[in-house]
């Protein structure tokens, strides 16, 4: 019914469908923006988004991102894809869930995503295989330097240019150009790096914030350069998102482009937000308030701010039904169409609850409570910081909101399989190049990973040839396939007998060459990090043509002679299906 109403709406107007940008921050909190009440932050562009737009006063997402950008995506609960983690699989979008790019793509839109993917990194997890046609950026959960990194677009290693928020930026305005000027209708996914760590901004925005007074922060402020550096990088948000919008008016489609803007978790440190309790990881109601402007000039009444509260699986069919397109059915969604508010209805909020679960921990969130994940209910618009349990006041509000927290755990959550099978898929014709970082590996033996956090680490303390790296793959087409192995070793230790193999197939080869780049990142960073791995432009040697059959395996890295100190330091490796 509303998609059918939002098409007459087209019709009547002149436009076949309307363009669409959704851009995505990460880790900026709900309070990093003039808007919401923070006098520090320097969002003029993004306020002004708001205002001219709807805004939705209680908008919420996951505590974390991938779970986030899993629901954005698909419309469905997060454990419904097998989403149940941030790397090393875990943040993988099963194959069989169809996404809002699926959907916007078979209604002849142009589709493209740039930046930050964070939902799986082989073809088909990757965005080429997920209803893209156009991918620029980084598909782990973070990166380790953001000065020209290396990135991926569409499948090859390329290096970034200039400051990476800049960077992805410029291809999504360069895609936008190119679409526009096709007269096709396109849907740009910016999904920004920033202002997630590391914490690094140009020196123009980090100089203006890195003495700056700050208000108070609930809890208080753990780390006031870690604060000030993600308001620095707020603000180059906030530039990039000025350059985004004058390219709209630039090329004449404002007008006839939705652009909306939300973020995909509370924010990554203690720093002003509203007074609420919580920031990313935690269930309350700070680390899971976003942001959501949506504007559409002339289509959506300006300076709206909508009370129903709404989640990220609320924006596939609210995006669908506003372009008049009819969301797939094939799977039921969780989300609901918001068109009737965005368009300026005045309907009544309907019964709903909301769920945020992270770390085994769920809470629930109807339109004015929340119970929490110790089971305390609390009286959202009175009291924001969750201060006083109202439990014993309003026991059938709790008992209700208990047995939905239930109900979810035991239908919706027990969808996640306790032990992942998926393998890592290689031999796909779509994307011959298979790229198996690291961070989806396992260690074995004296391996470690560069940094705690595995998402853009890499494998070193590589000494014995009893030491070896494995990774889990799944071959899709039998075939010739070339591997390749990205490494780093000092001219001292040059030498090594290295071996690759996967059931009966062998690539072998030898570390002669030297390649020692340092490690980088740090240097940029404002303040020091804290989990994220160094980065390494690493050198890439092949080990020659094997024939793989298809099916499923174990690719085990192993080296029978060991030339010196160590063998190598390993980013990936990466199997070609040849034609």
């Amino acid at each position: 019914m509303i998609a059918a109403i939002a098409a007459a709406l087209l019709l009547a107007t002149g436009v076949a469908r309307p363009n669409i940008v959704v851009v995505l921050a990460d880790d900026q909190g709900w309070g990093d923006l003039g808007i919401n009440g923070n006098p520090a932050a320097r969002t003029p562009r993004l306020d002004n988004l708001a205002r001219q737009g709807a805004r939705f006063d209680r908008f919420f997402v996951q505590p974390v991102c991938a779970p986030t950008r899993a629901e954005f995506l698909t419309g469905r609960w997060h454990p419904r894809g097998g989403v149940y983690g941030v790397s090393t699989g875990a943040e993988r979008l099963d194959l069989d869930e169809r996404t809002i790019a699926d959907t916007l793509s078979s209604a002849g839109y142009a589709t493209g995503c740039f930046g930050k993917w964070h939902n799986g990194s082989q073809y088909p997890y990757h965005p080429l295989g997920r209803g893209f046609g156009e991918y620029y950026g980084y598909t782990s959960g973070h990166w380790g330097d953001y000065f020209s990194p290396p990135l991926d677009h569409n499948g090859r290693l390329v290096r970034g240019r200039g400051f990476l928020t800049d960077d992805i930026t410029t291809r999504a305005m360069g895609f936008i150009g190119d679409s526009a000027r096709a007269k096709k209708p396109f849907f740009c996914f910016l999904a920004l790096n920033t202002p997630h760590s590391p914490m690094q901004v140009p020196d123009p925005y980090w100089n203006r914030f890195k003495d700056a007074d700050l208000p108070p922060a609930s809890p208080p402020h753990a780390d006031l350069m870690h604060a000030r550096a993600a308001l620095a990088m707020g603000e180059n948000i906030d530039d990039n998102m000025g350059r985004l919008l004058d390219k709209l008016a630039e090329l004449k489609i404002e007008r006839d482009t939705i652009v909306a803007y939300f973020s995909d978790n509370g924010p990554n440190g203690a720093r002003f937000n509203g007074g609420m309790r919580g920031i990313k990881g935690t269930t309350d109601e700070g680390g899971t308030r976003s942001p959501l402007f949506i504007r559409w000039p002339g289509r959506i009444p300006p300076g709206a701010v909508l009370k129903p509260i709404a989640g990220a699986v609320d924006l596939p069919p609210t995006l669908a039904g506003l372009a008049g397109v009819v969301p797939d059915a094939s799977r039921p969604l969780d989300g609901i169409n918001l068109a009737p508010w965005v368009l300026g209805g005045n309907a009544p909020a309907p019964d709903r609850i909301l769920f945020a679960h992270w770390g085994g921990r769920t809470s629930a969130r109807s339109q004015t409570r929340r119970l929490d994940a110790q089971g305390r209910l609390y009286d959202m618009e009175n009291d924001p910081g969750q201060k006083t349990d109202i439990a014993e006041r309003e026991p059938a509000i709790r008992k209700r909101l208990a047995d939905a927290v239930a109900q979810w755990r035991s239908t919706v959550l027990a969808e996640t399989p306790l032990v992942d099978n998926r393998p890592f898929p290689v031999g796909h014709k779509e994307l011959p190049r298979a790229f198996l970082p690291a961070r989806d590996g396992v260690p074995h033996g004296g391996i470690r990973r560069s940094a705690p956090a595995p998402n853009c680490s890499y494998f070193t303390r590589w000494t014995k040839p009893s030491d070896r790296m494995t990774w889990s793959v799944g071959v899709a087409n039998a075939g010739r396939f070339e591997a390749i192995v990205h490494y780093a070793c000092p001219k001292a230790d040059t030498g090594s007998e290295i071996t690759l193999s996967l059931g009966g197939a062998r690539w072998k080869g030898m570390v002669s060459e030297a390649h020692d780049p340092p490690a980088r990142g740090a240097e940029n960073d404002r303040v020091p990090r804290k989990g994220e791995s160094l980065v390494k432009d690493f050198k890439p040697m092949s080990l020659g043509e094997a024939f793989l059959p298809a099916g499923m395996g174990t690719l085990e890295l192993t080296s029978p002679r060991v030339g010196g100190g160590q063998v190598a330091e390993i980013r990936a490796v990466e199997l070609v299906m040849k034609p």
